[in-house]
C-alpha cells in the first residue's frame, strides 16, 4: 500500500519536532546540524513506533510519543558522540 503525501509530511513533522525535543533533552552541546537532527527525529519516531507496537502499547499516542522521543534522545546522545570525536581528530 502506497504511502500518502499527507503520511509523509505528518511523519517528516513528527521527526521534526521530535528530533529537536531529543536534542533539548541531550545535556551538552551537539555538533550535529538540522538535517541530522530531523533524520535522527524520523528515525527515533519510526523505531519508537515499532517498539511501541512489539511491547503492545502501540495504541496510547502519549506512551508512543514518549517511546519515540526516548529512542531518538539516545540516538542523539550517541550521534553527537561520534561528531564530537571525528572532530576531535
Amino acid at each position: 500500500m502506497p504511502m500518502e503525501m499527507t503520511g509523509i509530511i505528518s511523519g517528516l513533522f513528527a521527526g521534526i519536532i521530535i528530533g529537536l525535543i531529543a536534542r533539548l533533552l541531550v545535556p551538552t552541546m551537539q555538533s550535529i546540524g538540522c538535517i541530522v537532527t530531523i533524520i535522527i527525529g524520523v528515525l527515533g519516531a519510526f523505531l519508537g513506533l515499532a517498539a511501541a507496537n512489539a511491547f503492545g502499547y502501540g495504541n496510547s499516542w502519549l506512551l508512543v510519543f514518549i517511546t519515540q522521543i526516548f529512542i531518538a534522545t539516545i540516538l542523539v546522545a550517541i550521534v553527537a558522540a561520534l561528531f564530537r570525536r571525528s572532530n576531535t581528530g
